[in-house]
C-alpha cells in the first residue's frame, strides 16, 4: 500500500487517469465513495491463468465527472469497463495548489484482500504521517550500519548502496483478516499459508547479498527460507530466478548455496529436511527450464564436466557453478549428518573445476566430449561457454578451492602474475556470440581497467583472490581503486547492472573491510576498510566494530591488526567472531607491509583444507 499526493491549478478540469494496463484488465469508479478498483493481469510469463492483481484506490476528493476507457475508445460517464486493455478517468474541481490524495494498496489474493492491505498499511493516517513513517523505518535499518570517518560522497555511496541491497527480494504474502501469513502461489494458483518472495536471480545475490542478510537480516533470510521451501512444495522445484514463477533465466543452482549458508550460519526456523530434499532434486536432475535443476546433469555427473559439443550452452560456466553448489551440499550433508556416501560423492564433485582448467594456457576454457580441449581458444571470446563473460573472467569462479586453483596455476608467483593480468591485459573482446557488444561489455572498456569486468558480477570476487596467496596487500590496493572509480553518487553511479542489489551489496561489504568470497565456508576475506570506524548493530543485540583511525585515501596499506585488543594476523573473519560482537581494529599506512597477512596459516577457508574448528 501507498499514498500518493497530487498538486493541481486552479481548474474545474483537473483530471487524474488511472491505467490498468493490458492483458486482461478491469476497473470499476464508486463516486460515492470516492473510490476506483479493479485488477491488472499484465505480466511477462511465470504465473498460473488466474493471476490477478486486485487495487484499490481511495480519494479525498470528491468526483466531478468519471469516465472508463477500453482499448482506446473512452465511455464518457460510464464507470465500469473490462477488457484487454482499460482505465479509469476522474474529474476534481479544484482551487490553485489544492492537493488531491490517494489511498492505493493491492493483492494479488482478492479484491477483499486489497481492503485489508490498505487498512493495515496505511489506514487512517495522514500523507505526511506515511512519509514519516516510510523515513523512520528506512533509518532504523539503515542505522544498524553506523559509518563515520568518511567523505560526504562515500556516505551517499554507502548509503545508497545499503538502501539498494536491502530492495530484493520482494516480499509475494500477505496478512489475511486472521492475522496469519498467506500467499497467492504463482506456481500452482492457490492460495496458501506461509512465506514466499519473489524477484531475485540467485546467480548474483548469492555472492554478497544473501550473506548480507545472514550477517544483518537474519530473521528475514529465515523467513526467505521458508519460502524456498514452499516454492518447492508448490512447484516440485527450487527457484533459481523467480518472476513471480519460476523464469527461465541465468544458469548455475545457486539455490543450494544460499540454504546451505544459512544453516551453516546457525540460522532457524524452516523445513531443513524439505529444503535439502529439493536440493538433492535438483542437483541430480535437469528440470522444466534451462534454469531450473541442472541443465546438462547427465554429462556432468558422468564426466565430471559439461561438453561444448553437446548442446548444452554455456557449459564452462555451468560446470563451475554447479561443482561449487556441490561444495556448499558437501558442507550442509556433513551438518545434517547425511551418509557419508552422500557426503562423499559431493566433496567429490567440488573438485570438477579442475576437469576445465588447462594448464596450457592457465585459463578455463571448453573441452569436448572425448576429453579434447575446444579450438581456437581466444580468452578474450564472450559468452559460447561462459554466460556474459569470458576465460578471463571465468578462471576465478573457483570460490571455495582458491588453493586448490593457485597450485594449477604453478603456485602462488603464477597465481598472482595471472591476477595481475587481469589489470594489465588490454580489455579488448570476441563478441560474434552475441552478434554486437552486449552492455556487460561496453562497461568493461568504458571503465578501462583491463579485462576486468566489475559492471558484471563472475569477477567481483577476483580481487580478494590476493589474499589466497599471501599478497593481501594487493587486494587492498585494487579493493578501494574499484570503490572510489567505479562507484559515484550521481545518477549514473553505477559501473553496470545493479540485479537485485548485487554491485550495491559489494560496495556494502567492501567499504566495511570484508567481503564473502565463499558463502558456505563462513568466512569473509579482509580488504581495505573505507571508514576510520563502522558499527555493525546485530539482531542479537551486540556489536562489531571496525575502527582504522588513521584511514584516509592516502593510508590504504594495512600495517597491523588485532581483534579485542590482540594481535591479528589473519586475512580472514569467521562469521561466528562477528556475531559474537568485539572490535577489528587497523592500523593503516601508504605503504604495503609484505609481512601482514602474508604466511599460508593466514590465508582464507580452502578445500585444500581440513574445515576449520
Amino acid at each position: 500500500a501507498a499514498q500518493f499526493r497530487f498538486t493541481f491549478p486552479e481548474s474545474d478540469a483537473a483530471y487524474l487517469l488511472l491505467d490498468a494496463f493490458h492483458k486482461g484488465s478491469q476497473v470499476k469508479v464508486l463516486p460515492a465513495a470516492r473510490t476506483i478498483t479493479g485488477y491488472c493481469r499484465n505480466h511477462n510469463g511465470g504465473v498460473p491463468d488466474n493471476f490477478h492483481n486486485y487495487f484499490v484506490a481511495v480519494f479525498d476528493t470528491p468526483f466531478e465527472e468519471v469516465a472508463t476507457w477500453t482499448d482506446g475508445k473512452v465511455q464518457a460517464g460510464q464507470a465500469e469497463a473490462q477488457g484487454e486493455h482499460v482505465g479509469a478517468a476522474v474529474r476534481f474541481k479544484t482551487a490553485k495548489g489544492q492537493r488531491v490524495h490517494a489511498k492505493v494498496a493491492s493483492s494479488f489474493i482478492s479484491p477483499e484482500q486489497a481492503q485489508l492491505n490498505l487498512a493495515r498499511e496505511v489506514g487512517g493516517d495522514s500523507f505526511d504521517l506515511t512519509c514519516r513513517k516510510a523515513k523512520d523505518a528506512w533509518n532504523q535499518q539503515l542505522g544498524r550500519c553506523d559509518v563515520s570517518g568518511g567523505t560526504p560522497d562515500q556516505y551517499r555511496n554507502f548509503y545508497t548502496a545499503l538502501y539498494r541491497t536491502m530492495l530484493f527480494p520482494r516480499r509475494f504474502f500477505e496478512i489475511d483478516a486472521g492475522g496469519k501469513i498467506v500467499h497467492y502461489s504463482p506456481y500452482n494458483g492457490k492460495v496458501l499459508p506461509g512465506y514466499l518472495f519473489t524477484d531475485n536471480g540467485f546467480w548474483d545475490t548469492f555472492r554478497a547479498v544473501f550473506p548480507f542478510f545472514t550477517l544483518m537480516h537474519r530473521e528475514l533470510d529465515g523467513q526467505i527460507m521458508e519460502g524456498l521451501a514452499n516454492t518447492f512444495k508448490e512447484s516440485g522445484w527450487l527457484p533459481e530466478w523467480a518472476s513471480p514463477g519460476h523464469r527461465d533465466c541465468m544458469i548455475g543452482s545457486n539455490s543450494a548455496v544460499i540454504i546451505a549458508d544459512a544453516y551453516l550460519k546457525g540460522i532457524r526456523g524452516y523445513d531443513i529436511a524439505t529444503l535439502y530434499q529439493a536440493i538433492l532434486k535438483n542437483s541430480e536432475n535437469a528440470g522444466p527450464l534451462r534454469s531450473v535443476g541442472r541443465f546438462g546433469v547427465e554429462h556432468y555427473n558422468k564426466l565430471g564436466y559439461i561438453p561444448c559439443d553437446v548442446d548444452v550452452n554455456e557449459n564452462v560456466a555451468r560446470t563451475l557453478e554447479y561443482c561449487y553448489a556441490d561444495f556448499a551440499i558437501w558442507r550442509l550433508a556433513t551438518a545434517l549428518g547425511r551418509p557419508q556416501e552422500e557426503i562423499d560423492r559431493f566433496r567429490a564433485r567440488a573438485r570438477n573445476y579442475r576437469n576445465v582448467f588447462d594448464a596450457e594456457t592457465r585459463f578455463m576454457r571448453g573441452k569436448k566430449k572425448d576429453g579434447n580441449w575446444a579450438t581456437p581458444f581466444v580468452p578474450e571470446k564472450w559468452g559460447g561457454d561462459f554466460t556474459e563473460g569470458c576465460a578471463w573472467h571465468y578462471t576465478w569462479s573457483v570460490f571455495h578451492d582458491p588453493q586448490g586453483l593457485v597450485e594449477l596455476m604453478g603456485g602462488p608467483r603464477a597465481f598472482t602474475d595471472k591476477l595481475d593480468a587481469v589489470f594489465t591485459t588490454p580489455p579488448k573482446y570476441d563478441c560474434s556470440y552475441y552478434g554486437f557488444p552486449i552492455h556487460e561489455i561496453v562497461e568493461m572498456t568504458v571503465m578501462d581497467m583491463g579485462q576486468y569486468a566489475h559492471g558484471n558480477q563472475p569477477i567481483q570476487h577476483m580481487v580478494y583472490l590476493y589474499n589466497y596467496a599471501g599478497q593481501p596487500w594487493k587486494a587492498q590496493k585494487w579493493v578501494r581503486e574499484v570503490m572510489e572509480k567505479l562507484y559515484a553518487p550521481t545518477p549514473d553511479g553505477l559501473c553496470g547492472d545493479e540485479d537485485n542489489g548485487q554491485t550495491s551489496a559489494w560496495y556494502v561489504f567492501s567499504a566495511m573491510g570484508f567481503y564473502p568470497v565463499c558463502p558456505g565456508a563462513g568466512e569473509y576475506v579482509l580488504g581495505a576498510p573505507l571508514f576510520r570506524k563502522v558499527a555493525l548493530r546485530l539482531e542479537n543485540g551486540k556489536t562489531f566494530e571496525i575502527e582504522a583511525p588513521e584511514n584516509s585515501r592516502e593510508n590504504l596499506y594495512i600495517q597491523s591488526a588485532s581483534l579485542d585488543g590482540k594481535p591479528y594476523s589473519k586475512t580472514y573473519l569467521r562469521h561466528d567472531a562477528i556475531q559474537a560482537g568485539g572490535t577489528l581494529r587497523f592500523q593503516m599506512g601508504p605503504q604495503p607491509n609484505p609481512k601482514w597477512g602474508a604466511a599460508p596459516a593466514d590465508a582464507p577457508y580452502s578445500m585444500a583444507l581440513d574445515q576449520r574448528p
